[in-house]
């Protein structure tokens, strides 16, 4: 199966920014905070948003400066 056949991921990769990585990091930001909402606030969901911060802030940076 690929990640296109699938109803809302479809749609973002058909319509979003020709970018898989960006268009990647904009559909697991919902997933990325649920996760934080459903487990509390622990090490793990600290560490899972901050490693998703850290990377979604420094590829948008990468991208501006290339």
């Amino acid at each position: 199966m690929n990640p296109k056949d699938l109803p809302v991921v479809g749609t973002v990769f058909r319509l979003g920014a020709q970018d898989r990585v960006l268009d990647s990091f904009l559909l697991l930001g919902p997933i990325v905070i649920l996760s934080f909402v459903v487990l509390g606030r622990n090490a793990f969901t600290i560490s899972v948003t901050g490693a998703y911060l850290l990377s979604f802030i420094g590829y948008v940076l990468y991208k501006g400066i290339r």
